[in-house]
């Protein structure tokens, strides 16, 4: 009997040291495995620089640590590099929350009803396909070359993923829920508020995710073809390009894309916490 009843014991405490080490192992591989890609595009950097290039055409693509002396260490550079990125993430962030408000406010009423659907749902797959390229020079000239276009660029780049994300996600919720609530007569809105809006979250949020990226590259060609007003990431971009700049104009590239990076991460990091706490065992 002693046997018996010690071997699940045994079990048990085998599974529950397993996990932490499982849990560890798994922390650990996302750490190395990205370093290491890095480490080899590094490698892969310096054998072009020195190996295929000769020594006239080295300037097109300068090393790693000339291109990290220029954005991090010149102040020159590094205050104009962090300036520019100041002011380019200041116009991406502001579009997205105009994109956010806008963008779930449609889904909210497309999700309503069927009819208005069928009739916003085609002109926002217009806006999608509409070349951002073509487009940015009207809105400068129609509305100038101010934080307002470019903030209109952003929201009209990063407004179509959070529609059919969160529309989709508010379609999406169990039938057997909305059943329940009709047993029960619950309101268009209380079915909204405790069954088709929880239920979009996670959807809605991995929209944002997406439209957080195509924001900062509305910012920034924006800033790349307007020319005027205080100069963002792209303004600089093209200041370097033609004044054959290629440490800071790679640096700045470097620089768009961390901005890039830490915008999506913010955005999954706060729809963690969004949808723990709504969804949580409390709700």
């Amino acid at each position: 009997m002693s046997t018996t009843t010690e071997e699940p014991r045994v079990l048990a405490a085998s599974t529950t040291t397993a996990t932490p080490r499982r849990a560890a192992a798994h922390r650990a591989r996302r750490i190395v495995l990205p370093a290491l890609v890095l480490l080899a595009g590094l490698a892969l950097w310096v054998a072009v620089t020195y190996l295929v290039l000769d020594e006239r055409r080295r300037f097109l693509l300068p090393p790693p640590w000339a291109v990290a002396h220029t954005g991090l260490v010149d102040p020159n550079s590094r205050s104009a590099i962090a300036a520019a990125l100041t002011q380019t993430a200041t116009v991406a962030l502001t579009g997205l929350g105009v994109a956010v408000l806008v963008g779930v406010t449609i889904a909210v009423l497309m999700s309503q009803a069927r009819w208005l659907e069928e009739s916003i749902y085609p002109y926002a797959v217009i806006v999608q396909t509409l070349p951002i390229v073509a487009i940015v020079p009207l809105v400068g000239l129609w509305l100038g070359f101010n934080f307002s276009s470019r903030v209109i660029v952003c929201v009209v780049m990063s407004l179509f993923p959070i529609i059919t994300n969160t529309l989709f996600g508010l379609k999406s919720a169990d039938p057997g829920l909305h059943d329940l609530a009709t047993l029960h007569n619950a309101s268009r809105w209380t079915r909204l508020r405790t069954i088709a809006f929880p239920n979009a979250l996670p959807a809605m949020f991995t929209g944002i995710r997406i439209a957080g990226g195509l924001s900062v590259i509305g910012a920034i060609v924006s800033d790349f073809f307007f020319r005027q007003g205080y100069p963002g990431i792209g303004r600089l971009l093209d200041i370097y390009r033609a004044n054959l700049n290629y440490e800071g104009l790679i640096a700045a590239i470097f620089a768009s894309s961390s901005l890039g990076i830490v915008v999506f991460w913010f955005i999954g990091w706060l729809g963690q916490r969004v949808t723990g706490a709504w969804t949580g065992p409390g709700r």
